[in-house]
């Protein structure tokens, strides 16, 4: 499949204040994450938009990616269910900390709620501020990743929070001809048993 992945970035932060949350949401911040939950959470928000990169992950290939030094998350809670997630990384360089968002989505049924406008600028956030939480260099960047296969309102999305697109790439993509969906992609059964 023919994929267009935009490479987007901020390089000084966006005004201060974020947009309210949806009634009866809220966000926590988690520097402790297991392995088995944020696989859980990567499938959740990944099974309707193609996010198989993970799947075939092992748990100590998740724990190392849990434990570079930097890296958050913020969850988006309502009735106690997950609703979306933003995972935070830091990129500790010479001249100041990068810090890139490596993923951030909304479960199916929290789109168009205005969740995801809020989950990203809290994320956006918390990325800039990662040295008061962390012993890291100052940041001069934020940047991410999206792609044709994501969310429609990914892209707009970032760029309404200021981000600005600094590289566009086309490649063919071995990928499912349709999303595996939520069932399959949190550890369900790829088939009836």
């Amino acid at each position: 499949m023919r994929v267009t992945t935009w490479y987007l970035e901020l390089i000084s932060p966006p005004p201060a204040g974020v947009s309210a949350l949806p009634p009866g949401v809220r966000v926590d911040r988690t520097a402790a994450m297991s392995p088995e939950y944020a696989r859980f959470l990567n499938g959740l928000v990944g099974g309707p938009w193609r996010w198989i990169d993970r799947l075939g992950w092992t748990r100590e290939q998740w724990a190392d990616e849990l434990a570079v030094a930097g890296t958050e998350f913020l969850i988006a809670y309502e009735d106690a269910q997950p609703q979306g997630f933003v995972h935070l990384r830091a990129q500790p360089h010479v001249e100041g900390s990068q810090v890139e968002i490596r993923y951030f989505g909304l479960v199916e049924g929290a789109i168009g709620r205005g969740l995801g406008r809020a989950l990203l600028e809290r994320g956006v956030e918390a990325a800039w501020t990662l040295p008061d939480r962390h012993d890291l260099a100052p940041v001069r960047r934020v940047w991410l990743h999206t792609c044709s296969l994501d969310g429609p309102a990914a892209l707009d999305n970032y760029r309404a929070r200021g981000f600005v697109v600094y590289d566009e790439q086309v490649t063919d993509e071995d990928v499912p001809d349709a999303p595996l969906g939520t069932w399959a992609s949190t550890g369900g059964p790829l088939t009836r048993s």
